[in-house]
């Protein structure tokens, strides 16, 4: 680990090393010769509330929520947030109480995607929540509720949406670390580390990891799924300074160094592609891995495209991280169903 981040406080929620795992059959099926290798690492398997990357950022968010005293934490996202699901999951394993400040941000209203997948598993962890309609400024209401506990005599921890803080960035500054030593043990390097790029802060944790431990940030490249491109860029530039600040306070980014991609959206954050219909359908068949279908699964869409259009042909290996986000499939079952 990271020794400047080694006397911060932290809440362990990862007992291991999440695995790094070869698509041959994916490789195949994308074309004999044609594809590079590619590599999954699998943060989708980890064992508190599900498994994903948000728990990463969790463990730093739940350590100084514990180290403040607080008793109740807070966050924002939307209605099937999975950093909502796993910060209520990590909040239980750590003894706290949660609430959850959920915006229909989604333009759907089925009954799956309004009672099933993290909604389900939210209640189930015993979370709090709070609706409110899209355009509500959910951080404020965040911290009126906290306001609202100090006066009850309780104490809470506020974190926005993705936990996507400088402080939750470390937890993927220390992934970035793992990753370059499982590529010693592996006897390889990874040219491309392919992430989704929501709240920008799985991108900013690796990219700024790897510029402290005096590697390349700009192998990190990210698709955005939430934000337009121009908007998404900048603010994974200032994040990942933001995070780097931490680490290291005498180093800078420099011009290449945080790449966003744009042209797997599609009509917004959370509505379905045919595309990612596809990737998500190819993974399930050729690996039987599953990719959640608003970040991972559009993510997976442009590493596919990428490789089919030439641009990433017969390169060295690329790593794509899983970030998890399974319960969300459960949420999308008619839009699998109609596709």
């Amino acid at each position: 680990m990271l020794t400047q981040l080694e006397e911060r406080p932290r809440f362990i929620l990862l007992e291991a090393r999440t695995p790094i795992q070869r698509l041959t059959r994916l490789e195949q099926a994308l074309g004999c010769g044609g594809s590079p290798p590619i590599y999954v690492k699998r943060d989708d398997l980890m064992g508190v509330g599900g498994g994903g990357n948000k728990l990463r950022k969790l463990e730093f968010l739940i350590g100084e929520a514990i180290d403040q005293g607080c008793d109740t934490f807070v966050t924002t996202g939307a209605r099937q947030s999975n950093h909502a699901r796993l910060s209520a999951a990590a909040a239980a394993r750590a003894g706290l109480s949660c609430e959850l400040v959920l915006t229909d941000t989604v333009a759907r209203d089925d009954e799956a995607y309004r009672r099933n997948g993290n909604v389900l598993l939210d209640d189930l962890f015993g979370a709090t929540v709070l609706r409110k309609p899209d355009g509500v400024d959910a951080l404020a209401v965040a911290q009126d509720r906290a306001e609202q506990l100090c006066a009850e005599g309780r104490r809470a921890y506020v974190v926005g949406s993705g936990g996507s803080s400088p402080l939750g960035c470390l937890g993927y500054a220390v992934c970035a670390d793992e990753i370059m030593a499982q590529e010693q043990d592996l006897g390889l390097r990874f040219n491309r580390i392919i992430v989704p790029n929501g709240s920008s802060g799985t991108h900013a944790g690796l990219a700024a990891g790897l510029k402290a431990a005096g590697d390349k940030p700009g192998r990190i490249e990210s698709f955005t799924v939430l934000a337009p491109i121009e908007k998404a860029r900048a603010i994974t530039n200032e994040l990942a300074l933001r995070t780097l600040a931490l680490i290291d306070p005498a180093s800078a980014f420099t011009e290449g160094d945080i790449v966003v991609m744009d042209g797997q959206l599609g009509a917004g954050y959370g509505m379905p592609t045919e595309a990612m219909f596809e990737a998500v359908r190819l993974v399930a068949r050729s690996e039987g891995l599953l990719l959640d279908p608003v970040y991972g699964g559009k993510a997976f869409t442009g590493l596919i495209a990428n490789i089919r259009d030439g641009a990433w042909r017969n390169e060295e290996p690329v790593l794509f991280i899983m970030t998890g986000g399974l319960p969300g499939l459960f949420a999308y079952e008619p839009a699998f169903r109609r596709d």
